[in-house]
């Protein structure tokens, strides 16, 4: 009883802001990664273009939407950074597809202040630096990743004190750009966006290696089971206009 009180609180919250339409069916909403956040822009710009239907994202951890989702939040897709969210749905019986597997994310060591190279991950642990930005490694995919890189070279432990964690790699890449951690690891399509290219050019990419894949997915949920808009956008995401936009952020389609 108390999650579905929670559950229509953040509904009627939502609403009041605009993410949720109240009147109508007409929006497509995609529960979306943050890490989607610049790519999934241009994908909707593109096929708002081509079909004039509107499609609004709501961006965030993957893990903080699947637990809305699991309580049955009126999305009609949801883009995960880790396909293991929504193959959980799936065998919930929460979803309205099979699993679209859309691309490969990939992590980076960014920093506003220092160069970023190969041998920064090797030495970070005897940086002088404060603050270190990673997302949250219990709801975040990229921050289950970057703690797992760190682990990997064997500075987890280390510099578990200086660690700042944002609730989501938009949230982290934030800390990075403002210059309130000194350096972070990020989701390259958040590297790559304009945002963050105007500070600096300049990052490592990790080796794939040093962590587990970050395979990303997507499904319609069964809120959006039956809709033809959604439909229609769940095929855009496989269209090559879209794959030409991944790749254009980094998403390796390989990962397929």
């Amino acid at each position: 009883m108390k999650s579905v009180c929670l559950l229509l609180t953040s509904f009627f919250l939502c609403s009041l802001l605009g993410l949720y339409p109240v009147n109508g069916q007409d929006a497509i909403r995609v529960a979306a990664a943050s890490d989607l956040k610049f790519a999934l822009d241009d994908i909707i710009d593109a096929y708002t273009s081509k079909t004039g239907k509107e499609v609004v994202p709501i961006y965030g951890s993957s893990g903080k939407l699947f637990e809305q989702l699991s309580n049955k939040a009126p999305f009609h897709l949801y883009m995960s950074a880790d396909v293991a969210y929504p193959k959980m749905l799936i065998a919930k019986g929460l979803s309205g597809s099979g699993l679209h597997i859309y691309g490969e994310g990939r992590l980076v060591l960014w920093s506003r202040k220092m160069d970023c190279n190969a041998s920064t991950i090797e030495s970070l642990s005897s940086l002088e630096v404060k603050k270190i930005a990673i997302a949250n490694p219990n709801h975040a995919p990229y921050g289950k990743r970057a703690k797992e890189s760190l682990q990997f070279y064997g500075h987890y432990d280390a510099i578990s004190s200086k660690l700042v964690l944002g609730e989501n790699i938009s949230q982290t890449a934030q800390f990075l750009s403002t210059g309130a951690a000194d350096i972070g690891i990020i989701a390259l399509s958040l590297a790559l966006s304009p945002t963050m290219k105007q500070y600096r050019k300049a990052y490592y990419l990790l080796p794939e290696n040093s962590h587990n894949p970050l395979l990303q997915g997507a499904i319609i949920t069964a809120f959006g089971k039956g809709n033809p808009d959604a439909a229609s956008f769940f095929a855009f995401l496989k269209s090559e206009s879209a794959v030409v936009i991944f790749e254009t952020y980094g998403f390796n389609q390989a990962a397929k």
